[in-house]
């Protein structure tokens, strides 16, 4: 075993090369060297005495990730690959960087390579997104305080390993690279990670972080041409279902209990988190590189895009009405929202109610992945 300590991320792209990638499960431990990050939390874990299940519907969530459990190694397609000449997201008016002559001068093999590093840029994040909601799933489990919280962050931590693993393997083995994570989602994973309060880590994972999850993995579900990947996103999008309703049920007692103060100081969070989903979490190397932008000009040009506006929709529609729903909605953090031009997705339907026949079908084979978001 080599452990090797960093103090932060890689910053390059790492590149695999897929018959390296295969052969990799002979590897011996002396051959494998992990590099680590440390970080430190003032975690305050809690045993619970009681064991008792209060609220059926939490109960419910927990037997139903039970049932649906799938196999990230043999549930998926890895058999198949996306033909080399043809690209793995769909070229719609969402992508309007086609529009652009940087990118009608490209050829079209640097037109499908751009394709690659640009679908591996967001996959990485995804990747990057998932390792710190293990993370943080694995603390609420000796830190949440009821019986049925701890069965249900310990069930969603291997829910969480697996997207890991899934992810991992297809830019490995399917694209051949990882990107860096981006620096703003590294600041909001590293800021839930390391507080010390419990419940501001489930508000910032099970309200914030799965619902952006959620809002990026339909969207791309939706133009994905690769069906490997639009089956990959389709399982890990019903786990994410449960996750974030899971929360909306036990946030809305919880905070019920906390002090006026209370309440506002994780209102205010809530309002930063969605600040930095809102404008920051834009991936722009693959446009630097092959669009010859800027870091701001790329940053500009994405945020502009029917494909930003429409990730923000998917993204908000459901946070807010969450956040409304649970009484992070506070008079005082309610102007800031206004401002920012959120107040308008409050009303939408929140996810405390859940379809439950939906989440309760048995899961879909290769190749009957219904596309629609």
């Amino acid at each position: 075993m080599k452990i090797t300590k960093t103090d932060g991320p890689p910053k390059e792209i790492l590149t695999f090369d897929t018959l390296a990638v295969e052969n990799e499960l002979n590897l011996t431990p002396d051959q494998v060297e992990d590099v680590a990050e440390i970080f430190n939390t003032p975690l305050t874990g809690a045993y619970n005495w009681d064991y008792t299940v209060a609220d059926n519907r939490i109960k419910k969530l927990y037997e139903l990730g039970k049932e649906l459990n799938w196999n990230g190694s043999i549930d998926l397609n890895w058999d198949y690959t996306h033909p080399d000449d043809e690209r793995l997201v769909e070229a719609d008016e969402q992508l309007p960087h086609e529009t652009l002559e940087a990118y009608e001068n490209l050829c079209e093999e640097e037109k499908i390579e751009f394709d690659r590093h640009d679908t591996a840029e967001l996959l990485s994040q995804f990747l990057h997104g998932e390792q710190g909601a293990l993370l943080v799933a694995s603390q609420l489990t000796s830190c949440a305080p009821t019986y049925n919280a701890k069965l249900y962050a310990a069930s969603q931590t291997f829910d969480e390993a697996r997207h890991v693993e899934v992810f991992n393997r297809y830019l490995q083995e399917k694209i051949g690279m990882h990107y860096p994570i981006n620096k703003n989602l590294k600041l909001l994973l590293d800021k839930i990670l390391t507080d010390e309060r419990w419940d501001l880590k489930f508000i910032g994972m099970q309200i914030i972080i799965e619902g952006l999850a959620l809002a990026a993995f339909q969207m791309l579900k939706g133009l994905s041409k690769d069906p490997l990947l639009t089956q990959l996103l389709h399982y890990v999008i019903r786990d994410e279902a449960r996750h974030v309703t899971f929360g909306i049920n036990y946030l809305e007692d919880f905070i019920k209990t906390l002090t006026p103060e209370e309440i506002e100081d994780r209102a205010e969070f809530a309002y930063e988190a969605c600040v930095i989903s809102r404008e920051r979490l834009i991936n722009t190397k693959s446009m630097q590189k092959y669009l010859k932008m800027s870091e701001d000009e790329a940053r500009e040009f994405a945020l502009s895009t029917s494909a930003n506006t429409t990730f923000r929709n998917f993204l908000f529609s459901r946070i807010m009405p969450n956040l409304s729903r649970i009484g992070l909605l506070t008079d005082k953090v309610r102007p800031k929202f206004e401002a920012l031009g959120l107040l308008e997705y409050e009303n939408a339907p929140d996810d405390f109610e859940c379809d439950w026949d939906e989440l309760e079908k048995p899961l879909e084979k290769f190749g009957e992945i219904p596309q629609a978001i």
